[in-house]
């Protein structure tokens, strides 16, 4: 897959079949649209191209970063996440395009002049029933629909009850992440919810008690982090080796109070440094609720019986 980020270096391409969106999570829903994306592009021969759009649009049109409303802004990818995913569903050209305050003051006949016509070029154009483009979200299917002669390309909408029969949204999985329902974000997702960290440094606790961790520190401050607890995981390590996991996200309460909140992974087959180094957790199953332990000799009992169970989850008991 191409990915231009300067709509001005975006090439002449020829039929080209075209669809936009947010796509955060590029869960099932989005999915149908891609596949759809993808069956129009080899039907007519042209390539199938994402228009995408980052930063995400409250972080420039909404209030100041420190306001408690944009502090709540979570996402279920970062960019990198969104690009892979887009790439694994067969996308030959994505647009990232900026999003800035005077794009967001595009009417919607500027939209479509600049964007899908001037840019991208569209000759199919292939979007989801509740598309909305332009200043104040004016455009919609309707104005599409009466004036694609005039603009030379062909709108094929994806209907309410294909896009929405499998029950999915980006806000339904973002509700059970904070949850802790990693099987229900599962399976809107189509794939396990993956979670990216830097190994900093930690109080290497967890060594002294025959379960050493790696402290993890996410760099994207808009990337979601599940609910407090405890989960079986998939650890992929900057190597690109995978290996089975035991997580931690919470505040620690059988060591002391008022702690800060961590994330804390215990790779069950692996032994060596981590530090300094980026590691990627797939989400696969809620364990337990973070809990307070009487002494450490409770908590490391309880974790005997966590690691079996994260043995379990994973299929490796």
């Amino acid at each position: 897959m191409v990915v231009v980020t300067d709509p001005a270096e975006f090439p002449l391409l020829a039929n080209a079949v075209v669809t936009s969106g947010t796509f955060d999570g590029v869960h099932r829903g989005h999915q149908r649209i891609l596949a759809r994306l993808r069956q129009v592009a080899d039907a007519v021969g042209g390539p199938a191209v994402v228009i995408t759009y980052w930063p995400h649009p409250r972080l420039v049109l909404g209030p100041p970063p420190s306001h408690p409303e944009l502090l709540e802004l979570q996402l279920l990818n970062t960019l990198e996440e969104r690009v892979a995913r887009l790439a694994a569903a067969g996308v030959d050209y994505l647009l990232v395009m900026p999003f800035t305050r005077e794009f967001a003051g595009w009417t919607s006949e500027e939209y479509i002049q600049k964007l899908l016509l001037a840019t991208v070029h569209t000759k199919h154009l292939v979007i989801g029933y509740d598309h909305r483009f332009g200043k104040n979200r004016e455009g919609g299917l309707d104005y599409l629909h009466q004036h694609a002669d005039r603009y030379g390309f062909t709108v094929e909408e994806i209907p309410r009850q294909d896009v929405d029969a499998v029950g999915v949204s980006s806000t339904r999985i973002r509700a059970a992440l904070r949850q802790g329902d990693v099987a229900t974000a599962t399976r809107y997702l189509g794939y396990e919810y993956p979670l990216t960290g830097l190994v900093v440094s930690g109080q290497q606790l967890g060594r002294t008690i025959g379960y050493p961790t790696a402290n993890l520190q996410v760099p994207d401050m808009l990337k979601l982090v599940p609910a407090i607890g405890i989960y079986a995981v998939w650890v992929t390590t900057a190597a690109g080796t995978r290996h089975p996991g035991m997580l931690a996200i919470g505040v620690r309460p059988t060591i002391g109070a008022g702690l800060a909140q961590t994330i804390e992974v215990n790779l069950l087959d692996f032994a060596g440094d981590l530090y300094g180094q980026l590691l990627t957790l797939e989400f696969v199953a809620w364990l337990r609720g973070e809990e307070k332990y009487d002494g450490l000799a409770a908590l490391t009992a309880q974790l005997a019986l966590d690691a079996d169970a994260t043995r379990a989850a994973l299929g490796q008991g």
